[in-house]
Order: structure tokens, then C-alpha cells, then sequence
């Protein structure tokens, strides 16, 4: 019983700390920490969700995916939790506890937990504020168990995932009790259950000047993600339609500063919902110290080679060093160095245009990436518009675009999980002072080990590695 006081105790602490230590809205202000538990107005409600932790989502599979190298001193110069990310080791933490990627979602599910059982008690639940509430929090519920399946989780295959291993679904505010893994089935259910039910509960405009508030766009958006990461194609592209149904805005990259340092901003057009991927410690071009800074991080130039002159993207997402190797610039969402991981419109285009290509629609598939290319290359000479010999081709060059487009976003990391579960066969190598490291396809490094305090605390099964 000590085990379990200290686990959700523990959690409960975290939670408590995280929003006492968060004064910029007027409910976090004035609330004393042994009240915190108990807000009960819609206001308390929405202040919660307002929180900026929501604003923050998982590092490691950025710092594991191939986008980019560092040198060996750089290597040498981060955590031990970083080398161990960079080279797909076993042991990643080595004993290290408190993991943002595991702790944060979380402390945000403990939020959500509060806002959904206090509102529920509250007589202004059927109001229409109470009722974008509820959809908020169960949005953001979603996100958060979609995150966690994304570092812990095995990839989605519909023939194993009622076995496969999910993650403990913690659906109250309560500190007592530990709560087992569920199955990756019952993970996704759960996740899905969520979003098709803050969907009408949300706004259906687009949300321009708050991106951190979830919208219907934003619902239709997250749907489309997922189900593409389960390979559920015709589901990912009818989601995908309804998104864009709503909001399909592209930026004329022509019309972006290609000198600026920070060419996008935090509400740029064609932002749906805005998070950032949050380091776990200190990360390869993540999070900063003195003597380790973005700069360290490197695109790989087999990336980018794969841009050709006319493409403004090079100049938009990249700077050239003066070691002739080329580093990102600051984020697609703003003047932060940390990668943007939430929702966008160019993202849908590439799902729509993907899904097209699987079900042999060669034709509307290359003009959905027709769509979105001729907003990214220069307008001084004409667009040639890409065209395919057959659904094959298309598909091949549709990922091959998904790839230039959506680098550094936290998004290849999963894309190589679901293309690998397709047969991509895609084997990831990296070689760190004369050593080569390899991740095959499939291998179970691909899933994160769940930190080894909430094991020693909580008793819920490993992942192998």
C-alpha cells in the first residue's frame, strides 16, 4: 500500500506544483495549492485548460528520428539521456527518472481529470460555455493518451493491438489506487471515443488568434493523424476532408521573409492547434544549456539533397552554418527554438494527397500536392506541376514531400513506425566517433521504456527492449 500512496502521491504533487508555479492566469494565482483540486466555476474550469503545460508535448522521438547529426563533441556534450536517444540504446534513462515525455501527459490528464469531474458536479454543465469546456478537456484528453502511444506504445496493427501493450488510463483526480496498462485497442478506443465527442461540443471556426484552443478543425485534424498512424486510410482521408472542409488555408511562401531568423509567427495561417516538442532533458536542438544550442544540430545533407533550387523551403526551414552544413531555423510556430508538433493545414494535404495514392486515385492525388507545392516554391520561374505514371509513383513522391515538408515537427518518428509496419524496410544508421549504430525495422527500440521510478513505484508492466 506504501507503493501506491507514493505513486499517485507523487503525481498528485506534480500536478500541484506545476500549476502553483504557473501565475499567469488569475485562477492559478489565487488558489492555494490544497485547494487547487477543487475549482468550481466554469472560469476555474477554463483557466485549467489554459494551462501553458498543455502547450508541450513528447521529445524523444525527434531526438531518435534521422532529420539530423551532431559532431562528436556535441554528442559528448549532452545528457546521458540524449546519447542514449541518438544511438538507440537499450537502457535509455540508465536509472534517470522524471521524464518529461512519460510525467508531462500525465500531469495534464490530471488537469483534464479535475475539469471533467468538477464540471460534471457543476450546474452550469449543460450551459453552452460548459459545454466547450467539456469538449476542450476531452480533446486535450485525447492529445495527451495519443502523445503517450506515440513514445510507449508498439505501432497500431489492428491484428495484435487487442494484446498489444497501451498505457494506464487514468480517467480520475483520485491519488489512490494504481491503474494497469490497458491494450493498445482499448488505449485507441478511448482516444477515438474522445474526439468524436467534443466534436460538436467545439467551435467549428477556426481558431486565429488562439491556436492553443482546441476547434472542431482541430478535432477533424487529430482524427485524420491518427487513423493515418493506425493505416486506416479511408478514415484518415474522410477526416482529413472534414478539416479542410473547414479551413484549408496554405501560405505563398513567396509572401514569407526568406532573411528572417524567425519566418513564421505563433498564429501563422495555416496553424489548426499549436503545441510545442518539449526536450526531455537536454536535447539535441531541443532544449538549450550554454555550451549545447540548436546550433549543434545538423540536417543531414542526404535531406538536403532531396530539395531542389526552385523549393523556398530550403531558405524558409534552413540556414547554412559556417561549416557548410545546413541547421534549422527557429520554429514553424514562432520565434521558439523548441520543434512545432501540433496541427496543421499543409500536414492535411499530404494525409488527403497519401490516402489518394493507397486507394489508386494517381490523378487528385498529385493535384492535392500540387495544391500545397506550388505555395512552396518561388514564383519567379513557372511551377512545374509533379505528375505520376501510376498510383505507386504517386505514392513514393507524395512521401518523399511529406518528408521535406513536415522535418523537424515530431512527426518521422511515427511515420516510420507505420511506413516500416508496411513494408518499407526502412533501417536507420548513425555513426558517432568510428561507431556505426543501426535501427532495424520493427525493432522493439522503436518503443520507449516506460521510466524505471514509475515501474519501482507502480508495478505496470515493461516495455522489452
Amino acid at each position: 500500500m506504501q507503493k501506491i500512496i507514493k505513486l499517485h502521491t507523487s503525481l498528485f504533487i506534480t500536478g500541484l506544483s506545476l500549476l502553483a508555479g504557473c501565475n499567469k492566469t488569475e485562477f492559478l494565482a489565487k488558489k492555494p495549492s490544497t485547494n487547487i483540486v477543487t475549482p468550481s466555476t466554469l472560469s476555474d474550469f477554463q483557466q485549467l485548460l489554459d494551462n501553458p503545460d498543455f502547450t508541450y508535448t513528447d521529445g524523444l522521438p525527434q531526438e531518435s528520428c534521422d532529420e539530423y547529426q551532431v559532431s562528436y563533441a556535441d554528442f559528448q556534450a549532452t545528457s546521458i539521456t540524449e546519447r542514449n536517444a541518438y544511438t538507440w540504446a537499450k537502457d535509455l534513462f540508465e536509472g534517470n527518472g522524471n521524464v518529461s515525455d512519460w510525467n508531462g501527459p500525465y500531469s495534464n490528464l490530471f488537469y483534464v481529470s479535475n475539469v471533467l469531474t468538477s464540471l460534471a458536479a457543476s450546474d452550469s454543465a449543460n450551459s453552452p460555455q460548459g459545454q466547450f469546456i467539456k469538449g476542450q478537456a476531452l480533446f486535450k484528453r485525447a492529445y495527451a493518451f495519443y502523445n503517450l502511444t506515440r513514445c510507449f506504445c508498439q505501432a497500431y496493427d489492428a491484428a495484435s493491438a487487442a494484446t498489444d501493450l497501451g498505457v494506464p488510463l487514468r480517467l480520475t483526480p483520485s491519488v489512490n489506487g494504481v491503474v494497469p496498462r490497458s491494450t493498445l485497442q482499448q488505449t485507441f478506443d478511448l482516444i477515438l471515443s474522445d474526439l468524436h465527442t467534443c466534436i460538436p461540443l467545439l467551435p467549428a471556426q477556426h481558431p486565429a488568434t488562439d491556436p492553443t484552443r482546441p476547434s472542431r478543425t482541430a478535432a477533424y485534424a487529430l482524427l485524420a493523424r491518427i487513423y493515418l498512424d493506425k493505416r486506416d486510410y479511408t478514415n484518415a482521408e474522410a477526416y482529413a476532408d472534414s478539416s479542410l472542409g473547414i479551413y484549408n488555408t496554405l501560405i505563398d511562401y513567396n509572401t514569407v521573409s526568406t532573411t528572417s531568423t524567425t519566418p513564421f509567427s505563433r498564429t501563422n495561417a495555416e496553424l489548426i492547434y499549436n503545441t510545442t516538442s518539449l526536450g526531455t532533458v537536454n536535447s539535441f536542438g531541443l532544449t538549450f544549456t550554454a555550451t549545447f544550442t540548436s546550433a549543434a544540430a545538423r540536417i543531414t545533407p542526404e535531406i538536403m539533397a532531396l530539395y531542389d533550387a526552385n523549393d523556398l523551403r530550403t531558405v524558409l526551414y534552413f540556414v547554412k552554418n559556417t561549416d557548410g552544413l545546413f541547421q534549422r531555423k527557429r520554429g514553424y510556430s514562432g520565434s521558439g527554438y523548441y520543434p512545432f508538433s501540433g496541427l496543421a493545414t499543409d500536414e492535411l494535404y499530404l494525409i488527403k494527397a497519401e490516402c489518394l495514392a493507397r486507394r489508386g486515385a494517381t490523378a487528385p492525388a498529385m493535384a492535392e500536392l500540387n495544391a500545397l507545392l506550388i505555395n512552396r516554391y518561388t514564383n519567379t520561374v513557372a511551377y512545374v506541376p509533379l505528375t505520376a505514371a501510376s498510383s505507386d509513383d504517386a505514392l513514393a513522391k507524395v512521401l518523399l514531400e511529406r518528408r521535406k515538408e513536415l522535418i523537424w515537427r515530431n512527426i518521422r518518428w511515427q511515420d516510420l513506425k507505420r511506413l516500416n509496419k508496411e513494408g518499407a524496410n526502412i533501417t536507420l544508421t548513425r555513426t558517432v566517433n568510428g561507431t556505426v549504430y543501426t535501427l532495424p525495422p520493427n525493432d522493439p527500440r522503436y518503443v520507449f521504456p516506460i521510466p524505471q521510478d514509475e515501474i519501482d513505484l507502480s508495478g505496470i508492466q515493461q516495455n522489452p527492449r
